[in-house]
Order: structure tokens, then C-alpha cells, then sequence
């Protein structure tokens, strides 16, 4: 449903994008991933028709983004990471604009509307004017104004930035049901773990170069020779951490007291030679394995060193 060969974009000498190439199936909600800067707004952009490449090729169902924008923006809703609203507007009126927009007939529009402030929990402020709402109402008003035409295809670049807690888990629950209706969905975030929830595939994307795509398993810290490993034990924690810290093999050591938790970038039979290590120094473990992987670890992982 989303695709991209070689894209890159320029801005004089500097590369904002390094001949990205993503491939998001039809039903798929893809994860991006990336700090302030990598290149995920820039992509989402050029996706959307808003941005032109310096050069590659990007198509969203099928349409040449750069060829074929109208046919391309028949069948995306994209949300910006900031989007101004018209505060003197209702939030009915505000989708009938955005309706009257995609000349959705008249009427057809009150139902229409009914049932986006349905899907985004806001039927009880239809009457409510847009500069009345908080940032999370507003957040999940505009995700309901990239609605009104029934794309198949959403961009929807940090939904869930400056939401508080409670917010984000609203966001995140319409976010399921959206995917539940068999939206494509391409997704940014910096909140890695509701990522994880949300989304079949995810990208990691590094000043300008995207440097893993896939399941989560298939571009984890595992397949690219790094684990992340957990030890706990029950004394000499000062021991325990001067031998995990002074190890060769051993990377970012989150010492939580009796609880340890670091990368580990050697063999199994050199785990083994760790753990006897600690033993022999008579450090009682009570808790030697690999860790369950989430996209904090896989993020950290496979960006060390990226771009140094």
C-alpha cells in the first residue's frame, strides 16, 4: 500500500533523507521510529504529496505521489504532528468544512459527523467550539478531520505528542479500532512502548537512513548479535557491577541496585564464562537470562554508533 525505492531528499549539501526504502502491506500498521531530526517528518511529507524528493520514487496505493497527487490524496488522511484548527468554529462545523472540502454531498454530512465524533469519543462537545477543547480533544478532532473522505491510507506523524496520560491512552484506543476497520496506517512516535502494541512492523530511521524495518522479532537486538541480558542477585552488588562494567563484551550496564540490565554482545558459550565469573567471586545470582526484548532495547541497540 506504501512504497518507496531509493527516496532521498536534499536541502543544499545537507541530506534530510538517504535513499529510504519501505514496503507497508495493505491492513498494516508500521511503526516509525526515530529522534528529532532523523527524517521521519520529511518522509511523511513526500508520502503525502506536500514535500517533492530530490529523487526515488514513493507510491501510496498504487499512485505515483509525485505524479499522481490528486488520486493519492483521494485515499490518505494525513495529521501533521502541529495543525492549526479554527478556533471560532464548532467542532460539527469544523468537520462540515473539511466535508464541504472533499464535496461530500450535504446530505450525507450530519451523519457523517455523527459517527466521526462517535469514533473519537467527542459526541458530547459536537456543539463545543474548537477553541474550548483541551490539546487531547483537539489531537483527536483533527485525527477525525482526516476521516471525512474514508481513506484507506493514514500518516499520522506523532499523534500522541504533548497528551497527557490519560489522552495517549484515548488516542491509542481509537488508534486499535482504526486498525480493526483494516486501516493502513504509517505511524511516528517517540512513546516506544504503546508502538509495541499498535504496530505489526516497525522502521528505525537514523539521520536520514532508515537502518531496520520489519516485525519487531525480525529487527531485534537478537538477529543483529546483541542480546539484552538481565542478572539479579541477593549481595555484593558492588562486586557484580565492576565485573559486568569492566567486561569487554558487555554494554550499558543499568545498574538498579541488586537488579542488572545491559547489552551483551558475546557468544553463548561466553555468557556462560560471565556467569561463572560472577560465581567465582562469590556473587550470589539469584537471576541469570537473556531479557524480554521491548522497542526502547531494539532502538538502543541497533542506533549505537549509527552516524559517529
Amino acid at each position: 500500500m506504501i512504497q518507496t525505492h531509493d527516496l532521498t531528499k536534499r536541502y543544499g549539501k545537507f541530506e534530510a533523507l538517504n535513499s529510504v526504502n519501505l514496503s507497508i502491506e495493505k491492513g498494516k500498521v508500521y511503526g516509525f521510529i526515530g529522534p528529532n531530526g532523523a527524517g521521519k517528518t520529511t518522509t511523511m511529507m513526500i508520502l503525502s504529496t506536500l514535500l517533492s524528493a530530490s529523487s526515488g520514487k514513493a507510491y501510496v496505493g498504487g499512485y505515483d505521489v509525485e505524479k499522481e497527487p490528486k488520486d493519492v490524496r483521494h485515499i490518505l488522511g494525513y495529521m501533521p504532528d502541529f495543525f492549526g484548527v479554527y478556533d471560532n468554529l464548532k467542532a460539527t462545523e469544523y468537520l462540515d468544512f473539511y466535508a464541504s472540502a472533499y464535496n461530500i454531498p450535504q446530505k450525507n454530512r450530519s451523519a457523517l459527523i455523527a459517527d466521526l465524533l462517535e469514533l473519537v469519543n467527542l459526541s458530547n462537545k459536537a456543539d463545543s467550539y474548537v477553541d474550548h477543547l483541551s490539546r487531547g480533544m483537539k489531537q483527536r478532532l483533527g485525527l477525525a478531520r482526516c476521516l471525512v473522505h474514508s481513506p484507506e491510507v493514514l500518516i499520522l506523524d506523532e499523534p500522541a505528542s504533548g497528551l497527557d496520560p490519560r489522552a495517549r491512552i484515548e488516542m491509542r484506543e481509537i488508534l486499535k479500532k482504526l486498525q480493526g476497520l483494516g486501516k493502513t496506517i504509517l505511524i511516528s512516535s517517540h512513546i516506544l512502548p504503546e508502538l509495541a502494541e499498535l504496530c505489526d512492523e516497525i522502521g528505525v530511521i537514523e539521520k536520514g537512513r532508515l537502518i531496520a524495518s520489519g516485525s519487531v522479532p525480525e529487527v531485534s537486538v537478537d538477529t543483529r548479535g546483541i542480546s539484552i541480558m538481565q542478572v539479579k542477585v541477593i549481595g555484593r552488588e558492588e562486586v557484580a557491577e565492576q565485573i559486568l562494567s569492566s567486561d569487554p563484551l558487555v554494554r550499558r550496564v543499568d545498574n538498579k541496585g541488586n537488579h542488572f540490565r545491559f547489552h551483551y554482545i558475546g557468544s553463548p558459550e561466553e555468557k556462560v564464562y560471565l556467569l561463572q565469573k560472577l560465581i567465582a567471586a562469590e556473587v550470589p545470582v539469584t537471576h541469570f537470562a537473556d531479557s524480554q526484548e521491548n522497542l526502547e532495547d531494539v532502538f538502543l541497540a541497533i542506533t549505537e554508533g549509527v552516524g559517529n
